[in-house]
């Protein structure tokens, strides 16, 4: 999804069917397991979900087609690969422990300084205690052992491939960075 695209409620917009619409995003969100390039894109367009207009399904036709031109590339999972967890973001990582998944010493990688280092300190000091819960959840499971946090220079962030449109130097840059190929080449 190109930098600076905006897509709004579009009242005055042509509705489309929910029905495709939905089935459209779903094929999409299902896709995204072996081609996390168009997950910020889909899930850009699934918050229109309730009321689809013509302009986001015009934004679905660009992925498909984005799709079509390189059909090919993906994150691909051998049979007998490892599965390794490198990071968790917004998931309930106790729900891997019920798939028998069990694990130590998680790495996140993070491009705060300034978030590693509470999560290192083990004295909760007073200018801490207004943070946010979820970073006092990570500090006790640094504490734990399950996971550890280590820097990242903004530059190479993967998740912002999940989190911002981009360019297309920086876009490609990501999905290489990912470890995506390109099987046809």
């Amino acid at each position: 999804m190109p930098t600076g695209t905006l897509l709004d409620a579009d009242p005055s917009g042509k509705p489309v069917d929910q029905k495709v619409y939905r089935r459209m995003i779903g094929s999409l969100l299902y896709l995204t397991a072996s081609r996390p390039d168009i997950m910020f894109a889909t899930c850009f367009c699934e918050r229109y979900q309730s009321n689809p207009k013509e302009s986001y399904f015009n934004v679905i036709k660009r992925i498909l087609r984005y799709l079509k031109g390189i059909p090919n590339l993906g994150l691909w999972y051998l049979k007998d690969s490892r599965f390794d967890l490198t990071a968790i973001t917004n998931v309930d990582h106790t729900q891997l422990r019920d798939f028998g998944y069990n694990y130590k010493r998680v790495p996140i990688y993070c491009d705060s300084k300034s978030a590693i280092a509470i999560t290192a300190n083990p004295v909760q000091q007073s200018k801490t205690k207004h943070i946010d819960v979820r970073y006092h959840f990570i500090k006790d499971h640094v504490e734990k052992g399950d996971i550890e946090m280590h820097f990242v220079q903004t530059d190479f962030q993967l998740d912002d491939l999940f989190t911002k449109s981009l360019d297309e130097k920086r876009f490609q840059f990501l999905i290489s960075k990912l470890g995506m190929l390109n099987m046809s080449s």
